[in-house]
């Protein structure tokens, strides 16, 4: 956009300022209607008597042929597969009545169609009902249903050890389905022995589990390691590589350093070879201005000579070249051919077709005109003569001069005639050479004043060139002072870019270095946690078959205390029963009868002769022979 090339010309983009819309046209502008209202509004502000008609909007006809803008179908994110079981009831759409023609507004139906759902809902109700996503028959167990935890990405699609592990609850519900029952006793041992072999190779399968991921996780440790050892090996190649540019670099400007001073060291030889004795000579300014590479005409920038030096000060600045504002007001000056250019297609020649091929006729005729001129170029070729050899050259003998022709004068007129023609032809010859003259002293002036300065000068010209050389050496001083600060200043800016850069470059290092840490830890991170979630589903496996081998066994154990409490309880009832019933009951009259027989015989002889000791043994036999069995055989009944 800004560039001062000759074969890239700058160029500019701005903003067309024509509008498709008329000035004259409010850019608030919505119809005639809405014109017509905004007037009926003010006229009903400004006059009190006035009174706004009434709007009467069109009929949205929402229950006609405008329902499909009001309802939708709802959208389900999936569709659920019914199982057979489950069949639910057809509803009966009502079938559609045509409203009559000569009402305006259309009858509402009812009821609505399940199928349809408005947007425009007061309360969000469900009204798809509910199904299950799948119905499990009694007694059954659905195959199926083992493989609901595997999604996407966790087991599916399904390779190989998703198949094994199938298989595996096939084989081990086949082998729960030969297992006997619990209910027979005499098939417990055979049970049992059964779950043992079946829960050592359920271990020995784990075990060998086991070994498959730290087989695995070896080889992703071996992978890392192979991996840091690569890249280590290529972080110690890039330094030797770097090590290495470097050195080539110091190398390559050690040489380029002994080149410039052999060069220089050879040019200071040769001129010393060009002045063996040392002489002082002197400057020969007609040589150098008539050799055209010399000093003069191509002065060497190592002599301290620029020559593009200031070249800026011939960049023409102009305020239509050199800004935005200036382009476009020059831009709006132009007439249209200029910015706009139109480009015609030259006419094709009649000599070809419509399709831009020659014609048969025209080719002919210029197939003979290409013969017609290489047969005229054949004819008229002259043989070249033979160059003659460039030192046996004969020098040519000039003519000798005519003699000058002389008229003879009749008359002293005609003599001062010609006389006063060779004056004015003397005069005439005299003002070109003099032209000349002048011509080659305005083109030399330059020299003339160089040479002017090499000889001696009055003082007035002395101190003319003395203040001449004051400015020059003063603006030069000032040159140099200005080219000073300029380094200055881009030392110092140099100096901050680096200590930038050199910040920028040592964070973004230490960021990625951080970053491979972290991704290198977050590796092991997962790898720990793979071994983690490994562990705990083989933990949980192995709890879950813990509890289950509980739980068959204090249900065993349960069934057997059950049976022993229901036998023992029998037994003891019929015993009870029996013994207490029979004997108990035959025993005790008779025993009852003989004793109180024998009990009122010795009771009344004790009382005729007993003394306190003897009533006292009688209360002890009671006590022994009474008490204590009674409180026996109600122990023996509790147990």
């Amino acid at each position: 956009m800004f560039s001062n090339l000759i074969h890239y010309p700058r160029y500019s983009l701005y903003w067309s300022k024509s509008d498709p819309v008329p000035p004259f046209i409010s850019r608030e502008w919505k119809g005639h209607e809405e014109k017509h209202r905004e007037a009926l509004r003010q006229l009903a502000i400004t006059d009190t008597s006035f009174q706004m008609p009434r709007e009467v909007y069109e009929d949205p006809e929402v229950t006609g042929k405008n329902r499909y803008k009001y309802f939708e179908r709802p959208f389900l994110p999936f569709f659920q597969q019914m199982p057979f079981s489950v069949v639910y009831a057809i509803s009966k759409a009502e079938p559609y009545t045509f409203p009559p023609t000569s009402t305006k507004h259309l009858s509402i139906p009812s009821k609505s169609t399940v199928g349809t759902q408005t947007d425009y809902r007061d309360a969000d109700v469900q009204t798809d009902p509910y199904s299950p996503e799948y119905v499990v028959c009694q007694d059954s167990i659905p195959e199926l249903l083992t493989l609901a935890t595997l999604t996407w990405g966790r087991g599916l699609p399904a390779g190989q050890a998703e198949v094994e592990m199938i298989e595996r609850a096939r084989e081990k519900r086949v082998w729960e389905a030969t297992l006997p029952a619990l209910s027979d006793t005499s098939q417990f041992e055979k049970r049992r022995k059964m779950m043992n072999e079946m829960e050592r190779k359920e271990w020995a399968f784990r075990e060998q589990e086991i070994e498959k991921l730290q087989e695995i996780r070896l080889e992703v440790l071996k992978e890392l390691l192979r991996k840091r050892e690569e890249n280590q090996n290529e972080v110690n190649m890039k330094h030797l590589n770097a090590r290495w540019s470097k050195l080539q670099e110091a190398k390559e400007a050690k040489m380029a350093k002994i080149q410039r001073t052999h060069v220089s060291t050879i040019r200071k030889l040769a001129g010393k070879g060009k002045n063996i004795e040392g002489k002082l000579e002197r400057r020969n300014i007609i040589k150098d201005y008539s050799d055209y590479a010399s000093q003069v005409y191509g002065p060497l920038s190592r002599l301290g000579c620029f020559p593009d030096n200031n070249s800026e000060d011939f960049v023409v600045k102009n305020y239509y070249l050199n800004t935005y504002e200036g382009l476009v007001e020059l831009e709006s000056c132009l007439p249209d051919f200029v910015t706009q250019p139109r480009i015609r297609a030259p006419k094709p020649k009649v000599i070809t077709t419509k399709a831009g091929f020659l014609k048969r006729a025209a080719r002919l005729d210029y197939e003979l005109a290409e013969v017609h001129k290489a047969l005229l170029d054949k004819k008229n070729k002259v043989l070249e003569a033979r160059k003659p050899p460039r030192f046996l050259q004969r020098n040519p003998i000039p003519q000798p001069r005519l003699p000058t022709p002389t008229l003879e004068m009749t008359s002293n007129e005609e003599e001062e005639i010609e006389m006063a023609v060779i004056y004015l032809q003397k005069l005439l010859r005299g003002r070109v050479v003099q032209n000349m003259m002048f011509e080659g002293k305005e083109k030399r002036l330059e020299l003339i004043q160089e040479l002017r300065t090499c000889h001696a000068l009055q003082e007035d010209e002395k101190l003319v060139k003395k203040a001449e050389k004051q400015v020059t050496l003063a603006l030069q001083r000032q040159r140099n002072l200005h080219e000073h600060k300029v380094s200055l200043v881009e030392n110092h800016l140099a100096g901050l870019e680096g200590r930038a850069l050199a910040d920028m470059f040592d964070f973004l290092s230490k960021e990625l270095v951080r970053l491979q840490e972290e991704r290198r830890i977050h590796a092991f991170v997962m790898l720990a946690e793979r071994q983690r979630r490994v562990r705990e589903a083989e933990e949980s496996g192995r709890r879950q078959v813990e509890k289950q081998r509980l739980r068959e066994e204090d249900e065993i154990f349960k069934e057997v205390v059950k049976v022993h409490h229901s036998t023992i309880s029998s037994y003891l009832e019929d015993i009870i029963l029996n013994t207490e019933a029979n004997t108990a009951e035959e025993q005790a009259r008779a025993e009852i009868e003989k004793m109180a027989e024998k009990i009122n015989d010795i009771a009344y002889e004790m009382e005729s002769r007993r003394t306190y000791l003897q009533s006292e043994e009688i209360v002890a036999e009671l006590v022994y022979s009474f008490l204590i069995p009674e409180v026996q055989n109600t122990l023996s009944k509790k147990r």
